[in-house]
């Protein structure tokens, strides 16, 4: 059996450029922002038991530029549809080590991906709670699933369409958060916001596991900053957007996390939500803030553009997502359905429907469950991966036309490496154990795959693709 080539491997199928810098820092800040800092700010009180955890974001957002770092100069050289699995590919060889590589990323992400925008499923589905009292498990499940069903049906379009719904759903996302910043800071109490329990910085080995559990937590609610490498061939210019998209949303959604985050401690004692999970109104937050300031008319219409700004980060996630099986079966390394583009529409129209789907099963899991899940799978192959895979660049193809090279080469990259290295040591040994099973049991996958096709490892010569 040979590895089935591309569609049309005389003309591949086109995706038309029209992401320009505006949608591009808004389909990276709508997934950043997105329903992250309301849903995950009791779990990351709860990390560090008071407001010190908010030294996990800070450990976070220094990982996240260094890492960014990583993406635009990989992202800018190589701008096409799959980001990672393109990168690692191009990285560490086409038919060796590289097809692996490529091959784990899929396959991690087959999972990983779906749980993050299952995440903003989760959160959607509890702010609902406070508008829907009473909600029961079986209301949460048709939530959910008729939110990914409205997803999938929102992106079964055009690219250019939904250029313009991106920004619709940035602007919406920029009004809650500028809300919730704007009434913190006519409300705010430093008294409550630096309310330190004692011993709130005893640098013991309890407080570096709850720092690195706080970071996890940070990581999570960056995620995004590099959406836009996803959908590379769809980008106008990428050697200039694809980096200043990734600096700016993370500039600026740095300086919105903190306001935020300032903001709601500031007014509600964190002493009333931690740990997350005695208190149940820790799943609405941020309705709680507002109501405490404004009533619960006001808080009710405040949880509707929460609400708003979580279906705009799952929207964000589904579309850059749906493209990395696109770009891997085009390429011959996945199934040659998931390279189909729509016949009228130029989408790609079977990866969208297969991830949604998961998306939606995925949803119905817990959101501490979920968000360790998908970082520890994710850090090995894809994003230690890359660290790796840009300096092997640098020493295999200097050549290689980079219209943005990193600034400090290589101190960004190094600096996020040990970033990643101490977010995975600090997990929970169960958490490592299942990421490390996955990617067991993906490279056993690989490896009769590989035998089947007669390939890498297995074939002294290897066949064309």
């Amino acid at each position: 059996m040979s590895i089935p080539p591309p569609i049309d491997a005389a003309e591949p199928p086109q995706l038309p450029r029209r992401f320009g810098l505006l949608p591009a820092t808004a389909l990276n800040m709508t997934n950043m922002i997105g329903v992250g800092p309301f849903i995950t700010i009791p779990l990351l009180m709860s990390a560090l038991g008071g407001p010190q955890a908010m030294l996990g974001w800070i450990v976070a957002l220094v990982i996240v530029i260094g890492d960014g770092m990583v993406w635009s100069e990989l992202g800018a050289a190589m701008p096409g549809s799959g980001g990672s699995f393109h990168y690692l590919r191009e990285a560490f060889g086409r038919e060796r080590l590289g097809r692996l590589m490529a091959f784990l990323f899929v396959w991690q992400f087959v999972l990983s991906g779906p749980l993050e925008i299952a995440s903003g499923y989760i959160g959607f589905a509890d702010y609902a709670s406070y508008i829907w009292k009473g909600l029961t498990r079986a209301n949460t499940i048709a939530l959910v699933t008729v939110v990914g069903l409205v997803n999938i049906a929102l992106l079964y379009r055009r690219i250019h369409s939904i250029a313009s719904i991106t920004v619709s759903l940035w602007v919406g996302t920029l009004i809650t958060a500028l809300a919730v910043i704007v009434t913190g800071t006519m409300h705010f109490d430093p008294r409550v916001a630096f309310d330190f329990p004692p011993g709130a910085f005893n640098f013991s080995l309890g407080f570096f596991l709850g720092l690195g559990a706080a970071s996890r937590i940070g990581i999570y609610d960056y995620l995004g900053y590099y959406d836009v490498c996803y959908i590379g061939d769809e980008v106008r210019d990428p050697g200039r957007v694809i980096p200043r998209s990734i600096l700016i949303s993370t500039a600026a959604v740095a300086v919105i996390y903190l306001g935020i985050n300032l903001s709601i401690i500031g007014v509600v004692p964190w002493r009333t939500f931690v740990p997350a999970a005695a208190h149940p109104e820790s799943n609405f937050i941020v309705s709680i803030f507002m109501q405490k300031i404004y009533g619960r008319g006001v808080a009710t219409v405040f949880t509707l553009l929460v609400l708003w700004t979580a279906f705009g980060s799952v929207f964000a996630l589904l579309l850059g997502y749906s493209r990395i099986p696109f770009a891997a079966a085009e390429s011959g390394y996945f199934f040659r359905a998931f390279a189909r583009l729509h016949p009228t529409k130029d989408f790609p129209y079977v990866s969208l429907l297969v991830l949604g789907a998961i998306s939606i099963v995925a949803g119905l899991f817990s959101l501490g469950t979920v968000i360790d899940a998908l970082i520890v799978t994710r850090i090995l192959v894809q994003f230690m991966g890359q660290v790796f895979g840009v300096m092997l660049l640098r020493k295999r193809a200097p050549e290689m036309p980079r219209p943005y090279r990193m600034w400090l080469y290589p101190v960004p990259a190094l600096v996020a490496l040990v970033g990643w290295i101490f977010v995975f040591a600090t997990t929970a040994p169960r958490v490592i154990m299942f990421g490390l099973g996955v990617l067991a049991l993906g490279g056993l996958a690989f490896l009769v795959w590989s035998w089947r096709t007669t390939r890498w490892p297995f074939a002294l010569q290897e066949a064309a693709s």
